[in-house]
C-alpha cells in the first residue's frame, strides 16, 4: 500500500481483535492511490477553466422518464448525472475517475474512510457541509436509504449480487455509515461498489411514494453540480449548473463541470440528428457512423473551419460490441450452428463497402491490451488453466485462442466460407430441403430474426441487411425487423430475439461486475449478459480473478478468462476503433494532452467564450 496514499492507525486504533484499521481519503483495491490526500486538483484538469455558456447533444429515438433506474421505459439521457456517490465517479459519461488512473476512488460525498485489512467492513465518514439540491443535507441515513432501495426495487440481477455480498448497512450517526461484507467471499468489488452508489433523498421518496423501478418525468433532487432545469418528453432535455452546489471547494471538482447548461435535444433517427448539426441545432457530436464521418462533413460551416472534426486518443480497450447470439434459443446453444451463421458475417466487405475502410476487426473482449490472449496458452497462464481440470476443454489447451474469421473483402458471399458454414449445418442436423431451406429432423425451419432500432443509422441498416443475405444463401430464414426505439428497448429487455447487435464490457481490472455481466447466476434473466451465457468454466475464472492478491496474478487470470470467452462463442465480433471520433462547433476548448482514459467532454471541457463570439460575428450560429 501506497505511504503516501494510507495511514494505518497505532495500536490504540486496533479493535480487540488486533486486526490492522487503514484510513484513507480514497480506494483502490491494491492501495496503490496516484493522488495524496493534499491533492490540489487531478493533474490534466485545468484548474482555471472559465465557467458559463453551453454545450449540447443529439440522442436518437425517444424518452419517457427522468429515472434512469426505472425496470421500465426510457430513461432520457443522463439522467443519472444529478446524483453523487460517497467515492466519486463521471457521472455523465461513465468513465473512469481520476481520467489517467483506472479503478481509483476519491471521497466525494465522504471525506475519507476506514477499513480493515481484511476488507470485511468499511465506515465512511461523510462531509457534513454536503446538501441536495433543495437545501436538505445530504446524511447516512440517506446512504442507508439509497443502498436498501436498490435492493428493494433494483434490476434483479443488481440486488441479488449486491445481497449476497453486502450483508448490513448501518448510520452510526448523521453522517457516519458503516457497511459489513460477507465472508467467504472475495474481497473485490466491496468498498467500491458501496462507495459508488447513487445516493437518493429518502426525505422526497417518503413525501411523494415514488418507486426506483417504475417511470416518472419528475426527478429526485440529487445533490450533484448539475439538476434538470427542463425535460419535455420526446424533444429535449436540459441539465443546468447549480450555482449553490455544496462542492465546489473540493480539489476533486477543480477544473471541472465547466458548462453552465448541458443541452439533450432528441431525434427520431441519425440522419435527421446530423441535418440538425449541420444546422448548429446542437453542437457537440460523438460521430459513430462511418459513412457520415468519411464524407458527411463536406459543408459549408465544416470547409470554413466553424465545425471541428477531431480524432481523440482512447486508452480504453474498445467496447466489445457484435451480433450477440441468444442461447436461451434452443437452435442456438449448438456451436456449430453458432459458428455457422457468424461466417455470415463479412468483415472485410462490410468495412471496405460499407464503412470506408476505416474500422478494425476486433477479435478480444481486451482488444490491444496486455490481456489479450494470444497463440497457444504458455507460462503461467497454461499452468492456470491447467489446474482446472476437466474444466478446461482440450482444444484451449492445444489450439490458439479463437479470433473472428477472414473473409473476401471483394465479395460479400464469400463461398469459401458459405461451404464451411453450410457444412457444419449439415453436421449439426440441419439439412436443405428441396426448397432450398434447412429444417430439422422435425421439419422445423431454421429460422432467424434479428430486430433493429429504426433510430439507427442507414449503415447499421446495411450492414445487418448484407449480413442477412449471406444467410439466406445458407439455407437459413433470415430477418431483420427494424422497430421504433421504445419496441426494441422492451424487446431487449424481455431477450426477445435470435441475434441482437449489443455489447459486453471489456476488463483492465477484476471485478464482481464480471459475474454480473458473463457470470452463470443471473444468466437466464440479467439486462447485462444478453447472450444468457452461462458457463462453469467462465464463472471460476472471474473467480480467480477475484482471489488473486496481486496484480500478476490478477493479470494471469484476465487473460485466460479472455481466452474463454472467446472459446464459448457466444458473440460475432465486428468492429472497432481505437479511437474517439467527434466533431463540434468551434467554441469548446480542453485540457492537452487528454487523459488516457477519459476524453471527458462533458467533465473537464470548456467554453471558450472568444471562439463563441467569433462564431457569431462571422453569422455561423
Amino acid at each position: 500500500m501506497s505511504a503516501s496514499a494510507l495511514h494505518l492507525t497505532g495500536p490504540g486504533k486496533a479493535r480487540a481483535t488486533g486486526e490492522e484499521i487503514i484510513r484513507s481519503h480514497g480506494y483502490s483495491f491494491f492501495g496503490n492511490l496516484k493522488y495524496p490526500a493534499d491533492y490540489p486538483h487531478f493533474d490534466y484538469v485545468n484548474p482555471d477553466a472559465p465557467k458559463g455558456g453551453e454545450i449540447s447533444l443529439y440522442a436518437p429515438g425517444t424518452f419517457d422518464s427522468m429515472n434512469p433506474y426505472s425496470r421500465k421505459g426510457r430513461a432520457g439521457r443522463l439522467s443519472w448525472m444529478v446524483y453523487e456517490s460517497l467515492l466519486g465517479g463521471s457521472e455523465a459519461t461513465g468513465e473512469p475517475l481520476p481520467g489517467d488512473r483506472y479503478n481509483e476512488g476519491y471521497g466525494l460525498l465522504a471525506e475519507s474512510l476506514e477499513y480493515d485489512r481484511g476488507k470485511t467492513w468499511v465506515i465512511f465518514h461523510m462531509r457534513p457541509e454536503a446538501r441536495f439540491a433543495d437545501g436538505t443535507p445530504v446524511t447516512a441515513h440517506d446512504v442507508v436509504f439509497s443502498h436498501n432501495l436498490f435492493l428493494d426495487q433494483g434490476l434483479r440481477s443488481y440486488a441479488e449480487a449486491v445481497r449476497r455480498r453486502v450483508i448490513g448497512a448501518e448510520a452510526l450517526d448523521d453522517h457516519t455509515v458503516r457497511f459489513e461484507f460477507a465472508e467467504g467471499i472475495s474481497r473485490r468489488s466491496l468498498i467500491d461498489q458501496v462507495g459508488g452508489t447513487p445516493v437518493f433523498p429518502r426525505a422526497w421518496y417518503e413525501d411523494t411514494g415514488a418507486r426506483l423501478d417504475e417511470p416518472r418525468l419528475e426527478a429526485a433532487p440529487g445533490s450533484g453540480p448539475y439538476q434538470v432545469e427542463s425535460s419535455e418528453v420526446n424533444r429535449s432535455i436540459v441539465y443546468a449548473r447549480n450555482p449553490d452546489y455544496w462542492g465546489w471547494h473540493l480539489p476533486i471538482n477543480k477544473g471541472r463541470h465547466n458548462f453552465d447548461r448541458i443541452r439533450i435535444e432528441y431525434f427520431a433517427d441519425d440522419n435527421a440528428a446530423f441535418e440538425a448539426f449541420k444546422a448548429g441545432i446542437y453542437t457537440f457530436r460523438p460521430e459513430g457512423n462511418s459513412k457520415t464521418w468519411a464524407t458527411g462533413y463536406d459543408f459549408p460551416a465544416a470547409n470554413k473551419g466553424h465545425v471541428v472534426k477531431a480524432e481523440l486518443p482512447d486508452g480504453l480497450p474498445p467496447t466489445p460490441s457484435g451480433f450477440v447470439f441468444n442461447l436461451g434459443r434452443k437452435v442456438l446453444r449448438d456451436k456449430r450452428v453458432r459458428r455457422a451463421i457468424a461466417l455470415g458475417y463479412n468483415f472485410e466487405w462490410t468495412n471496405q463497402s460499407l464503412q470506408y475502410g476505416l474500422f478494425k476487426q476486433r477479435h478480444s473482449f481486451v482488444q490491444d491490451t496486455h490481456l489479450q490472449a494470444e497463440g497457444v496458452p504458455e507460462g503461467a497462464e497454461r499452468q492456470l488453466l491447467q489446474s482446472m481440470g476437466d474444466l478446461v476443454p482440450d482444444e484451449m489447451l492445444t489450439e490458439p485462442a479463437v479470433r473472428a474469421h477472414s473473409s473476401d473483402p471483394d465479395r460479400l458471399n464469400d463461398r469459401r466460407n458459405l461451404r464451411r458454414a453450410m457444412k457444419l449445418l449439415d453436421e449439426a442436423g440441419w439439412p436443405v430441403g428441396d426448397d432450398g431451406k434447412r429444417r430439422n429432423a422435425d421439419g422445423e425451419l431454421l429460422t432467424i430474426e434479428i430486430p433493429i432500432s429504426a433510430s439507427g443509422s442507414a449503415t447499421m441498416s446495411a450492414v445487418v441487411e448484407s449480413f442477412v443475405s449471406n444467410l439466406h444463401l445458407m439455407g437459413i430464414d433470415a430477418r431483420f425487423d427494424k422497430i421504433d426505439a421504445a419496441q426494441y428497448t422492451a424487446r431487449e429487455r424481455d431477450r426477445d430475439y435470435d441475434l441482437v447487435y449489443d455489447s459486453y464490457i471489456p476488463f483492465l481490472e477484476a471485478g464482481t461486475g464480471l459475474h454480473q455481466r458473463y457470470g452463470s447466476r443471473e444468466a437466464e434473466f440479467s439486462l447485462f449478459n444478453p447472450a444468457g451465457l452461462a458457463s462453469p468454466l467462465v464463472d471460476a475464472l472471474i473467480d480467480k480473478a477475484l482471489e488473486s492478491t496481486t496484480k500478476q496474478e490478477q493479470d494471469v487470470a484476465l487473460m485466460a478468462l479472455d481466452r474463454a470467452l472467446r472459446h464459448e462463442f457466444f458473440m460475432i465480433p465486428t468492429w472497432y476503433l481505437d479511437k474517439t471520433w467527434v466533431a463540434y462547433w468551434n467554441q469548446y476548448a480542453h485540457p492537452d494532452p487528454l487523459p488516457r482514459y477519459a476524453t471527458g467532454v462533458l467533465d473537464f471541457w470548456w467554453y471558450d467564450a472568444e471562439k463563441a463570439q467569433a462564431l457569431k460575428d462571422a453569422g455561423a450560429l
